[in-house]
C-alpha cells in the first residue's frame, strides 16, 4: 500500500498517481493533489540499509552522502571539477561503503576513499580536503603532503590495506610508513 504523499502546494495529505516512469535516479512519479488540484513530482529510490559512521571522538552517525558531497563541494570550490564528477565520486564513495558488509565503518575509511577519488580528479582540491581531514599542525606537514602529491608516494586505500611488510624486510625510505608496516614489524620482533 503506497503511503500518502503530502502537498508542497496545500499541505493536504493525498494526491494522486497520473504518471510514473523508471529512470536512473529511481521512479520518477507525477502526481495531483486531491484537495487543490496542482501537480508536482516525486523520486521514489531505494534505500539501502543504513551504515553507521564511527567518527574519531566516538559519536556514530548514519552514513550521509550529501555531507560527504558538501565537503568535496568546498574542496573543489573554483576549481575545474563538474557537479557530475563530484556526483559519480559520492555515488562511488556510498557503494563502497555499503558493500563493504560492516554495519560500522570509521570515518577515516570515507575520508581515505574522498582523498583517493580527489587526488584523481584535481591536486588542489585533494591538498584542500586533506589539510582539513588531516589537520595539518604546521607548515611542514603541508609541505610534505604537496612533496607526496608531485613524487606520486601517496599510496591508495588499497594499497594501504594491501601491503604488509614481510618479517626482516627492510621499509622502503621513499615510501610512506603506514600503521600495520609498523604492527607487523613489531609482531615479526616479538616473534623472534
Amino acid at each position: 500500500m503506497e503511503t500518502p504523499v503530502r502537498c508542497p502546494f496545500c499541505s493536504f495529505r493525498d494526491s494522486k498517481v497520473t504518471d510514473s516512469r523508471a529512470n536512473d535516479d529511481g521512479i520518477r512519479r507525477r502526481r495531483a493533489c486531491i484537495a487543490c488540484g496542482e501537480r508536482f513530482t516525486t523520486v521514489e529510490t531505494v534505500q539501502l540499509s543504513t551504515v553507521l559512521i564511527m567518527k574519531k571522538d566516538g559519536r556514530r552517525e548514519d552514513f550521509n552522502r550529501e555531507k560527504l558531497l558538501s565537503g568535496l563541494r568546498r574542496a573543489c570550490e573554483k576549481r575545474n571539477v563538474s557537479v557530475a564528477q563530484l556526483e559519480t565520486v559520492g555515488l562511488e564513495i556510498e557503494a563502497r561503503v555499503a558493500s563493504d558488509g560492516r554495519p560500522e565503518i570509521p570515518s577515516t575509511f570515507v575520508g581515505e576513499l574522498a582523498m583517493d577519488a580527489l587526488r584523481k580528479l584535481d591536486h588542489i582540491a585533494y591538498i584542500r580536503f586533506a589539510s582539513v581531514y588531516r589537520a595539518f599542525a604546521d607548515i611542514e606537514s603541508l609541505k610534505e603532503a604537496v612533496e607526496a602529491l608531485e613524487t606520486g608516494r601517496i599510496p591508495t586505500l588499497e594499497e594501504k590495506t594491501l601491503q604488509l611488510a614481510l618479517p626482516g624486510d627492510e621499509p622502503d625510505p621513499t615510501r610512506p610508513r603506514l600503521l600495520h608496516d609498523v604492527e607487523s614489524r613489531h609482531f615479526a620482533e616479538s616473534v623472534s
